[in-house]
């Protein structure tokens, strides 16, 4: 009996490391998605549009939904903006410094200085519970960070609507 060769790995396998081969695969496979959609190329553009926007703010918990409602309410497509939001949760190991940037950015512009490092274990469980933490610990913490993340969010949305409006222009375009 004879004992089966051990496979060797396609030639056409990503020779990316893991993580962007990983990133790859996602974006294939939703690109398709977008091409697909049965809409105006300016409707997909713009919800993906939408949806990077609202990936790079800190609004964390609340960026899906806002992203899809504010599709809803400009008439676009919310399944693009779903999916250019969840890009932002594939490349969820860069978003820490993201966030760290968009928050100097925004003692930068409001000309603030910048917290002071803030050690959680300072806190008990009272401290979570009273709002005196949320208004100084959390929310001057959060306006620098949003006001911030406008200057990458904005410009992303700018470029991700142009791109996406070109690709799925092309995509349908007749002698394709």
């Amino acid at each position: 009996m004879r004992n089966p060769q051990p496979t060797a790995k396609p030639a056409y396998a990503s020779r990316l490391p893991e993580s962007l081969a990983r990133v790859k695969r996602w974006l294939i496979a939703h690109h398709l998605t977008l091409m697909t959609i049965a809409d105006t190329p300016h409707s997909i553009a713009l919800g993906s549009a939408i949806g990077i926007f609202f990936g790079f703010t800190p609004l964390y918990p609340l960026k899906t939904l806002l992203s899809i409602a504010v599709a809803w309410i400009s008439r676009c497509n919310k399944i693009a903006a779903a999916i250019a939001v969840t890009l932002h949760d594939v490349v969820i190991w860069a978003m820490p410094a993201i966030y760290i940037a968009e928050y100097h950015l925004g003692c930068w512009s409001l000309r603030r200085p910048a917290a002071h490092r803030i050690r959680f274990w300072q806190f008990g469980l009272h401290d979570y519970i009273n709002w005196h933490v949320f208004s100084r610990v959390v929310w001057p913490t959060f306006w620098p960070a949003f006001v911030g993340s406008l200057f990458l969010a904005i410009p992303s949305a700018i470029i991700v609507y142009v791109l996406m409006r070109l690709l799925v222009s092309r995509s349908r375009a007749p002698g394709k």
